[in-house]
């Protein structure tokens, strides 16, 4: 089965390389993904506008790939200030309340300063589109 490339349209992939998402077998790679609007390309200052919209774009690229967050296996929160673990841990709870991946929260500086958050999932296709 070939490898099949999933991208957003995000001008940072042209730039840096790299693939929204990364489709082999059937195991589904999403890149980290922040709060940025891809349409828009703009991105809110409140970290909760950000984190829904984090997981709008990894809904978006896993939808394409022919699965959704229930089969996300894996997930990477990188936070740009450990006060924000608190509130947004809710939020993280209510978009996997079904999944239950293994996660990890990581404090660290983002590329942006804007940013103030970015979630990586890898997901597990049910049945494999062949």
């Amino acid at each position: 089965m070939a490898r099949q490339r999933i991208s957003s349209g995000s001008s940072f992939e042209a730039v840096a390389g790299y693939s929204r998402a990364v489709v082999d077998g059937d195991t589904v790679y999403v890149a980290g993904t922040t709060g940025f609007d891809y349409a828009t390309m703009r991105i809110g200052e409140d970290p909760l506008e950000q984190c829904h919209q984090c997981f709008r774009n990894i809904a978006a690229a896993l939808a394409e790939a022919g699965c959704t967050l229930d089969e996300v296996v894996r997930v990477r929160y990188y936070l740009a200030d450990v006060r924000l673990f608190e509130r947004l841990a809710p939020v993280f709870g209510q978009y996997f309340a079904r999944a239950r991946p293994a996660a990890t929260a990581i404090v660290c500086g983002l590329v942006d300063p804007r940013m103030k958050l970015e979630i990586e999932v890898t997901a597990r296709r049910s049945s494999p589109e062949q």
